[in-house]
This record gives C-alpha cells, structure tokens and sequence, in this order.
C-alpha cells in the first residue's frame, strides 16, 4: 500500500520529500509540488526501478525537464530556477512575451539550457552535468538576458510572430552581426503585407539567414506559370536555351521588396522558371 511508503515521511521543501524511512525519493529535490490526498494512501503501487546511466533515465521515460533537474540536483539548479522557475522570476519579466510553455513547469529554464548548450556545441544534460557543482547559475542567466537584449535591441517592434522562436539559436549564429534595426524594420513591414509570404513567424529568420525557405512563399498557379514563359520566351537567362513549357517550374528565388510588395527575378529556368 502507499501508506507502507508514506511512513517516516519528511517534506524538505526543495530538498525534496523522502518516506520508507528515507529509502525511498516520493518528490525529487527540486521537482514541482503536488498535494498530497489521504485517499491515495490506501492506492496499490506498482513499482519499475529503472537502470542505467543519467543520460539514459530521461530518455527511457521521456520526461521533461522537472527530471533532468531532479538528476542533476545542487545549488546550481537552485539557483537556475530562481532566474526561471518561480511566479514572477526575472526570465518571465523580460521575456514572457518571446517565450512559449509555462515557467513553473520549467519551459524558460530547458530553453535557456538548450540555447547555451547549443552554444558550446552540447545537448542539454552535457551542460547540466558539467555545471552541476557550480555554486550558481549566473552564467546561465547572464546569457539568457543577453539573448533577449539582442532581440529587443535588433528588432525593436514586437510582433506577435516573434513569441517562440528559436532567438538563443539565432543569437548564437548572428549576434555579431553588424545589423541595422532601422532597415530591418522596413524589410519587416514590407514582409508582413504581402501575401506571398505566408509564413509571417519566418520573416526574421530569413531577414538574418538570407534562406528563402524561411517565408514559406506562396505557390504560384498555371497562369502565372505561363505569364513568366511567355515573357521569356521559353528563354532561360542563365543558359540561354528553349524550353517547353511542360518542362518549366515557377518558383521564386532572391525574395526582395520593392514598393512595398514582393518581387521576383527571373533565373534557373534550366531547373525551372522563376517569376
């Protein structure tokens, strides 16, 4: 019975709650609370000891980062969640409106985590394991906030496309970037009103990456198709052969703005036309 389990039990707070006269780990320091019920006392238990080692136990289970906490346990973690974890922590305050999942279940801090490792080249567990003795976490945070002062600093105007994007990553690839907010801003509005881009969230990607593939540009039609072959003349530019139609592909390629709206260069219609 749960009761057997229960017995000797001590709530230490983050320290964690143990019973069965201290064999046994009923909440893992550091794991979120939960309230206890009297009826599930009488409950009947069925018990899975899980081997192996502390990279393989989250995977067996698939459990989110309330597990890797309670594995890689000490003062850092302490601290880490007093940046990201708790009602009203500093990530929250500066950055709630970039981020998606909620705090208490520990989505800013596997964020925050990941973005860093991803920094160094590591997974998430590589950089708890390594900064697991550390006495705090301020390197983690120092990082964190860095992130979104680059974000808030590059592109002023918040959109709602911005919230759960991947801006540690981002920040990692192009924050020395010489970048000018004032002309990325212009680019973004131009973006946002056009109907060819159907991926709005993408627009700032692409603004740092350059990759096309970001904005989910719109499929043109069989009428557009034959618009852009007839203006060619079945013609490609870059090889200057004759094409059939048949064998001619619309896509677009070099994405830019002019007047406001997208426009498109003709190229590679040995591939396919471009509009």
């Amino acid at each position: 019975m749960v009761r057997e389990f229960f017995d000797g039990c001590e709530d230490n707070d983050e320290s964690g709650v143990v019973g069965f006269g201290g064999r046994l780990n009923i909440r893992p320091a550091f794991q979120r609370e939960f309230v206890h019920k009297d009826r599930f006392l009488e409950y009947k238990l069925m018990i899975y000891v899980c081997k192996g080692n502390d990279k393989e136990k989250p995977d067996r289970f698939r459990t989110p980062q309330e597990l890797r906490n309670a594995i890689y346990t000490g003062q850092w973690i302490s601290d880490a969640k007093r940046y990201f974890s708790k009602n009203g922590c500093a990530a929250y305050k500066i950055a709630n409106k970039y981020m998606n999942g909620e705090m208490n279940r520990q989505a800013y801090l596997e964020r925050a985590i990941k973005w860093i490792a991803a920094r160094e080249g590591i997974g998430i567990e590589d950089y708890m394991s390594a900064h697991q003795h550390d006495s705090n976490a301020s390197e983690l945070w120092l990082y964190f906030s860095g992130v979104i002062n680059w974000v808030q600093t590059i592109f002023p105007k918040y959109r709602k496309e911005m919230k759960g994007l991947e801006w540690g990553v981002l920040f990692n690839q192009y924050g020395n970037d010489r970048l000018d907010p004032a002309a990325l801003e212009t680019k973004i509005t131009a973006l946002m009103a056009d109907k060819e881009v159907t991926g709005k969230s993408g627009v700032y990607e692409y603004l740092l990456s350059g990759k096309e593939k970001f904005l989910s540009l719109r499929q043109f039609d069989e009428d557009e198709r034959r618009e852009a072959y007839e203006h060619q003349q079945g013609i490609c530019p870059i090889c200057r052969k004759h094409f059939n139609f048949e064998k001619m592909h619309a896509d677009h390629i070099t994405p830019g703005t002019q007047a406001g709206k997208l426009f498109r260069k003709i190229c590679r219609c040995c591939v396919g036309i471009v509009i």
